[in-house]
């Protein structure tokens, strides 16, 4: 009977594992462990943003913080809130909007969050770089664990 060489060892184990890390995510992805949890992907509360959609308006208290946030061209009214009539240039008539440029405006206790858009639909901010998420409350959410009480620095440009 004649022994395996070191060759016919090593090849069988190559095969093996590579077949293994092929099947691994088909049998990981529906499991629990898979599924997304609060902050990223989908949270409990989240309406999804189906890939380059507008995300929902939203305005709760997460962790005894104020997070709200809206579409840029809805514009902002009076202590933060939002509204849907007219843009937010209309109701400042000659002064610069401070959301230009932006898709989605994000507050924190009434203190904006620069937030950006990724070209793959997921959101960044100033205060998860380099995290994303897939929706502006996810990312709103997140953005007050880090922040741990402490407040927002503005951010100046210009």
């Amino acid at each position: 009977m004649s022994r395996p060489t070191r060759r016919q060892v090593l090849h069988g184990s190559a095969a093996a594992l590579a077949g293994a890390a092929l099947a691994a995510p088909v049998a990981f992805a529906d499991t629990a462990a898979a599924r997304p949890v609060d902050g990223h992907g989908q949270a409990a509360g989240d309406e999804p943003s189906g890939g380059h959609e507008m995300p929902m308006p939203f305005d709760e208290m997460y962790q005894g913080r104020h997070i709200e946030g809206w579409p840029a061209d809805e514009g902002g009214g009076q202590n933060g809130r939002h509204h849907s009539s007219g843009s937010h240039a209309e109701h400042r008539a000659g002064q610069a909007d401070p959301h230009d440029g932006m898709d989605f405006v994000v507050r924190i206790d009434n203190d904006d969050l620069h937030v950006m858009r990724n070209a793959d639909g997921s959101w960044i901010s100033l205060v998860n770089h380099y995290e994303t998420f897939t929706t502006p409350r996810a990312l709103a959410r997140a953005a007050v664990r880090e922040l741990q009480g402490a407040d927002l620095a503005p951010v100046v440009t210009g």
